[in-house]
């Protein structure tokens, strides 16, 4: 897999700016297909960090109605990135 497809998004909510304070860890949101190595080796190479570790969730998409409308929201998987002591990540530019 081609590791710029690997990375969709750098999250930026209140919990993991917080996570990227204390714990020097980073949140993604990733191809649901990509592998915690391919996260890993995506990472280092994008932003020429070291990765201790990557731990990653799966989201389910729900069902959401607009009016007499039904339909599922994508589903998607998210990747908490942990870096070595020291290095960190420029905010990605979000996509508009």
């Amino acid at each position: 897999m081609d590791i710029t497809k690997i990375i969709v998004e750098q999250i930026n909510t209140e919990r993991s700016t917080l996570m990227k304070e204390k714990e020097n860890r980073y949140v993604f949101k990733v191809n649901p297909a990509a592998t915690k190595l391919q996260i890993k080796q995506a990472v280092e190479e994008l932003f020429k960090v070291k990765v201790l570790r990557v731990n990653t969730a799966r989201y389910i998409g729900k069902i959401r109605r607009v009016g007499a409308h039904a339909g599922p929201k994508p589903a998607w998987k998210k990747a908490m990135v942990k870096l070595q002591k020291g290095q960190e990540i420029k905010p990605i530019e979000e996509k508009t």
